[in-house]
């Protein structure tokens, strides 16, 4: 009987000792470092280009990233919408260690709301400094 207790008591020191230091758990938590300043960009300050690109994916759902050597610009599309009145909040946009984040949402009229009745494409684009990380959509 002693055998077995001293048998048990070693294989649960081994155990806890491999689970110590055999398995290191992956922090896979998204910190981040700090918010980002940013301005939301009207059509008529858009470069060319980008304006090009949103005209061409404007009728789906699209997020993009464009940079030039000054800034980096965050579009995010809803799609077509069948009338007016719809707004989109940027609820967050932050670096972390390898990357930016940005989290948008469209926000779309209320019922009492008095909106232009036809198609419409609501997208926002935000620039910031030019920067190499990637971008997250969230």
């Amino acid at each position: 009987m002693k055998r077995f207790a001293m048998a048990v008591l070693l294989l649960t020191i081994m155990i806890t000792a491999i689970g110590l230091t055999g398995c290191k758990s992956e922090d896979t938590e998204i910190k981040k470092i700090k918010d980002l300043d940013f301005t939301v960009v009207e059509d008529a300050d858009l470069p060319g280009e980008l304006k090009e690109i949103i005209d061409e994916k404007k009728e789906e759902p699209f997020k993009l990233s464009y940079a030039n050597k000054d800034n980096l610009y965050i579009a995010v599309g809803y799609g077509k919408q069948n009338s007016g009145g719809y707004s989109i909040s940027v609820n967050e946009l932050y670096l972390t260690k390898n990357a930016i984040y940005i989290n948008t949402n469209l926000i779309g009229p209320t019922q009492s709301d008095m909106v232009s009745q036809g198609v419409t494409y609501p997208y926002i684009v935000v620039k910031l400094e030019a920067r190499e990380e990637s971008v997250v959509f969230e």
